[in-house]
């Protein structure tokens, strides 16, 4: 009994995890998903909210729908997501306003770290594989250099958003909020979930259950039938994704949201270590912590693998 709470409590932990993730444009909460040992259990749980769930649970069969779609499993994590996501959007809106340097800085770290975890999943690299990481870095670059819009507030683009937003948040290094920065409704989202607007949650929130669910599907039939590509793949994704990450950048252009001059298009600039010096030597601190933090929990996970393995 004591270990299965200890169980729910972790992955109450992953989840919070994932969420702190998503909140930040350009990190992505899969990454989480992915370095805690989660990541593929999750994407078949989702995939399996499918037609036959539908029927068992209107067939009054419930404890099957339930045990069929993970839902102890999906429950505490999604649980974690919601308390971090509701409980760090103003942090983390206060820090990205006020401190980004430190804040990008220690996500990069994190990034970094993370794709080189993921990428020691594939024992072999061939050709084939290298390809696809190399697309996966090239999709991500230009994908987090695309400028920001504005665009509409009608109902149908929210949910839109949120569908796509969804999809990458269960894709590493695709951050869901970078997808929402670019089809212009971050600050929509952030608005909403921190003055909890309950029409517009719920828009956000039913279009990201319809894109999670259907984009769960083809990621669990990628893993299945080309496992090894996959993972290349979203290895290039969560190097691309460093573009967007890096903590050192010059605003070219703004734009005025909500009375706010918020910056629209950045360049990413070396730093130099003369000017803020404080400033620039806490910057790669945080990176260093960054990347300790992933390392270490790697080297907890693994030491777990080990311990069950040797106990079957």
């Amino acid at each position: 009994m004591r270990k299965r709470a200890a169980n729910y409590l972790l992955l109450i932990l992953r989840g919070m995890g994932m969420g702190a993730a998503d909140v930040v444009p350009g990190v992505s909460g899969g990454t989480i998903a992915f370095i805690t040992g989660i990541y593929e259990e999750l994407v078949d749980s989702i995939k399996n909210i499918n037609l036959e769930a539908v029927r068992l649970f209107f067939t009054g069969r419930w404890k099957s729908c339930w045990k069929h779609i993970n839902g102890n499993f999906l429950v505490t994590v999604f649980a974690g997501v919601f308390i971090s996501v509701l409980s760090l959007a103003k942090i983390l809106e206060y820090l990205l306003e006020h401190q980004p340097v430190l804040i990008w800085s220690f996500f990069f770290g994190l990034i970094l770290a993370s794709s080189y975890v993921v990428s020691r999943k594939i024992t072999h690299w061939e050709y084939p594989k290298i390809v696809a990481m190399a697309v996966g870095i090239g999709f991500a670059f230009y994908l987090t250099s695309v400028t920001p819009t504005t665009t509409s507030d009608a109902a149908w683009f929210v949910v839109i958003s949120g569908a796509l937003a969804s999809c990458a948040m269960i894709l590493p290094g695709i951050s869901g909020s970078f997808i929402l920065l670019l089809l212009g409704k971050y600050i929509f989202a952030l608005h909403a979930v921190n003055e909890r607007i309950l029409l517009d949650l719920l828009l956000l929130g039913s279009g990201a259950v319809v894109g999670i669910v259907l984009f769960a599907n083809l990621l669990s039939w990628l893993l299945k039938k080309y496992h090894d590509m996959t993972i290349a793949l979203l290895v290039g994704f969560m190097i691309g994704s460093l573009n967007k990450i890096w903590p050192w950048k010059k605003t070219l252009s703004t734009i005025v949201v909500d009375g706010e001059t918020r910056p629209l298009v950045e360049a990413n600039v070396w730093p130099v270590p003369g000017q803020a010096e404080y400033r620039f030597w806490m910057a790669l601190l945080l990176a260093a912590i960054g990347i300790l933090l992933i390392l270490l929990i790697e080297v907890v996970l693994t030491k777990n693998r080990s311990s069950k393995s040797s106990a079957v």
